[in-house]
């Protein structure tokens, strides 16, 4: 297995990607922390990996918070010893998106939960990994960072800098064993869509989909086995002259759709 003896944390573990990411590395020997602010989805994870042979256990943290950061950390190595790898991947794109609509409390809340948390955990994770002398970080920013479809202005700001802060800290960890690299999906079939859903109908909602799959080359939404298969190419030997690289898996974009 390609995960044999590692141990991992993945942030927004309980649910859409986190949890494809959660299973797929289990599934490839890794121990996981399954770390998200929801309680119930998040044992409900664990529970789930436990059930299928790995070894999971679930940490509520609110990762915006650096003394809770700090607090599932420390459990992370009192139960499993170490850290070899860390997913960022939590985040929320928020219910105000154009300039005029977004207060200055929005910005904040957006930008601590999709930008502050990634500085957060990595801040508290590469000490050990230094001291272990390897570390695979991956963290999830989104195709809007690059290309954006319409005016996200906190939550894509907030994404872009994840780009920025991946190729900084690359530099400055490659010495030291510790590849950094950022996943950049494109539109993912997860939770994330539930906001603007929760009033539609179950066939209004597959219309949306297949609208929403339509903005891609490939015409489709992806899957968050997708993004999970990435993931564990870049937290694996096969990606190990990889560090710094922002990698799009977004059906084709920021290529154009074809439009006939």
């Amino acid at each position: 297995m390609l995960l044999t003896n590692r141990v991992a944390i993945i942030t927004g573990g309980a649910v859409g990607m986190g949890r494809s990411m959660a299973h797929k590395f289990a599934e490839e020997g890794c121990s996981i922390v399954i770390s998200d602010i929801s309680d119930s989805s998040g044992r409900k994870t664990a529970d789930e990996v436990s059930k299928k042979g790995g070894e999971a256990i679930f940490v509520q943290c609110d990762v915006t918070n650096n003394s809770q950061v700090q607090d599932m950390v420390n459990t992370a190595i009192s139960k499993l010893g170490k850290i070899d790898i860390l997913v960022n991947n939590a985040g929320a794109l928020g219910t105000t998106w154009s300039l005029e609509e977004v207060s200055e409390e929005d910005w904040d809340n957006i930008l601590d939960l999709n930008l502050k948390s990634v500085f957060l955990c990595c801040k508290a994770v590469v000490p050990l990994m230094k001291e272990g002398k390897y570390g695979r970080i991956i963290n999830i920013s989104s195709m809007g960072a690059v290309s954006p479809p319409r005016s996200v202005v906190h939550y894509h700001a907030a994404k872009a800098g994840v780009i920025s802060l991946t190729q900084n800290l690359a530099l400055e960890l490659v010495s030291f064993n510790i590849h950094v690299n950022a996943i950049v999906p494109g539109p993912i079939r997860t939770e994330y869509y539930e906001p603007r859903l929760k009033n539609m109908t179950d066939a209004q909602r597959e219309d949306y989909f297949v609208t929403k799959g339509k903005t891609t080359p490939m015409q489709r939404m992806g899957k968050p086995e997708e993004i999970a298969a990435v993931a564990l190419f870049l937290a694996t030997e096969p990606s190990s002259y990889i560090t710094g690289e922002a990698m799009n898996v977004a059906g084709g974009l920021p290529l154009m759709a074809l439009v006939i």
